[in-house]
């Protein structure tokens, strides 16, 4: 089969919310290959302790490749302990610079309880401007959801449930099969 007749990996719906001093990661379970579901219960919402300071951290794309970001992501965390906006633009240097790492197909979304980044492969940090962002392929159903219920009463953790709750409707590629990390500030 040829390269570009592959179907292709999809499957990863992630969000973050902060809200009320917290912050909340949540991510579906599903992998899926063409209009194949491989794997429903995929666990793609990870908390790291580098340094004894808590990250949680959640990825969308090829999971190989992000287990490979995380751990650099980790040896940048302890190299500047505490310091994740640091250690997050040091990861998105190497990204983009590496011709291995060039190659990674993935996103990570990342916090710390105080700041919550989305890094890409093109050398981006970036920090949502409304409390909430997402990747993947039901990440754009997930943040307008998300971005609807801001306002309200909602807490974080309610917020990223009712998100992914949304996109899961609308996206074949999302399921329900939540995985969710809290993190304060």
């Amino acid at each position: 089969m040829a390269e570009n007749e592959f179907p292709g990996w999809h499957g990863t719906t992630i969000i973050g919310v902060r809200k009320g001093g917290k912050v909340v990661i949540a991510g579906d379970g599903q992998v899926s290959l063409g209009q194949t579901v491989i794997k429903g219960t995929a666990r793609k919402v990870r908390r790291l302790s580098p340094g004894g300071f808590d990250v949680v951290a959640g990825f969308a794309g090829s999971t190989a490749d992000a287990f490979t970001l995380l751990e650099r992501l980790e040896t940048k965390l302890e190299a500047t302990p505490g310091q994740l906006a640091r250690a997050s633009v040091e990861l998105a240097k190497d990204w983009r610079t590496d011709k291995y790492l060039q190659k990674l197909e993935a996103m990570l979304i990342v916090t710390d309880g105080k700041d919550l980044f989305v890094i890409t492969g093109a050398g981006d940090v970036l920090e949502p401007e409304h409390d909430v962002t997402a990747i993947g392929s039901g990440g754009n159903f997930a943040l307008a959801a998300a971005r609807g219920l801001m306002e309200g009463d909602l807490d974080a953790e309610t917020i990223a449930r009712k998100a992914m709750a949304i996109a899961a409707d609308i996206c074949v590629y999302t399921n329900g099969n939540l995985t969710v990390e809290e993190i304060s500030q």
